[in-house]
């Protein structure tokens, strides 16, 4: 307790997975197939696959970056970004569980917590595809980027969320324990490995930078928000 009371910050990994119906014929073949071999049903048009849109959502481009490296990762897999992917296939992020929960789409590219918390049936992709690993980011998932309509370019790296303390109150400090310690995280589809979760002592420069360089009334809304977005930061950050 004495060490979360010193700590603002956490930071822990999130992964990119496959979610499958299994009451279709197509999530029954994805299941079969597993992490072995997941993207040759998905290269079937039978199946009908869904995804966010790469311009407007950060899991859009990550789908992308997780195809792309999928494509070198599996000796008998190339190219899977034009066998896989097309333009029907993209939902806004609440759309399209949606689609996935009414049986518009036999399958859908998400988050492992997405899956975790709703209880859906997905697919464990392996760690050098799946964004999740820091081993893994230098001179393999950077080797991934995407080019935004503004012309900002996204590398691809490590999916992390983060949790931050921007104020230390007693108040503050109780949420950010039971958000951090016991299983909350890994019961919400969070991954723990030998490097996370992360513990800093000050709030991170970008989103320091964020909250003091605004006016008073985007600050007082900044405070009131749960998610912050900057290109410095690779996830989601919560502020308490």
């Amino acid at each position: 307790t004495q060490k979360l009371r010193t700590s603002r910050s956490l930071y822990v990994s999130m992964s990119v997975i496959i979610i499958y119906n299994p009451e279709s014929d197509s999530g029954q073949r994805i299941a079969a197939a597993g992490a072995e071999s997941w993207y040759e049903p998905l290269a079937d048009e039978a199946v009908n696959l869904g995804r966010t849109d790469p311009d407007q959502d950060p899991l859009g481009y990550r789908t992308l970056f997780m195809i792309e490296l999928a494509s070198r990762y599996y000796d008998d897999a190339s190219n899977l970004t034009d066998q896989i992917l097309q333009e029907n296939q993209l939902y806004p992020e609440t759309a399209l569980l949606s689609q996935f929960e009414t049986g518009s789409i036999d399958a859908a590219i998400a988050y492992r917590n997405m899956a975790v918390e709703r209880g859906y049936e997905y697919i464990e992709l392996p760690d050098q595809i799946n964004l999740s690993n820091p081993q893994y980011v230098d001179g393999w998932y950077a080797t991934t980027s995407y080019t935004l309509p503004s012309g900002q370019q996204i590398q691809g790296g490590l999916i992390s969320y983060g949790s931050t303390i921007r104020h230390m109150s007693d108040a503050a400090v109780a949420v950010f324990d039971g958000h951090t310690t016991g299983n909350y995280l890994t019961d919400h589809g969070f991954i723990l490995r030998e490097q996370f979760p992360v513990y800093t002592g000050d709030i991170p420069q970008p989103i320091r930078r964020i909250t003091e360089d605004q006016s008073d009334d985007t600050r007082s809304q900044l405070t009131r928000s749960t998610t912050v977005q900057s290109p410095d930061i690779t996830g989601i950050t919560v502020l308490i």
